[in-house]
């Protein structure tokens, strides 16, 4: 397959998952800030994921495999749609706010105190 082919047929597949498992999210700006929620690495940009979308570049793997796992579908389907579709994983993942982090430790020493502190409080809270 031509790699324009595989861009446009990896395209189609991911705006058809978004549609269908989470609707709204098929734009370039809403598509980075999720993503970049559930991604460890360097946060992708606006301009990435709306070449995702328009068919003009396919992620690389690791970016790949957040996307299937974020939205329930395998890796193989997702960038070749070959393979099952859906992920059958029976235990349930837990998302972990990536971006949060980085924002926290963009704070100062002491404003990461107050959210250190903070989320003492709340697991307390919810212990009692």
């Amino acid at each position: 397959m031509q790699p324009y082919l595989e861009r446009d047929a990896f395209s189609a597949r991911l705006r058809e998952v978004l549609a269908r498992t989470a609707p709204g999210l098929a734009r370039p700006t809403a598509l980075a800030r999720e993503f970049n929620r559930r991604y460890a690495g360097t946060p992708v940009t606006l301009h990435a994921t709306r070449k995702w979308l328009e068919g003009e570049a396919i992620p690389a793997q690791d970016k790949l495999r957040v996307l299937a796992d974020w939205l329930g579908v395998t890796a193989e389907w997702l960038r070749f749609g070959q393979g099952t579709e859906f992920s059958c994983s029976e235990e349930p993942r837990r998302e972990f706010d990536y971006q949060l982090m980085r924002d926290i430790a963009a704070l100062t020493e002491a404003h990461q105190q107050v959210v250190r502190d903070l989320v003492k409080s709340l697991r307390q809270a919810e212990t009692r």
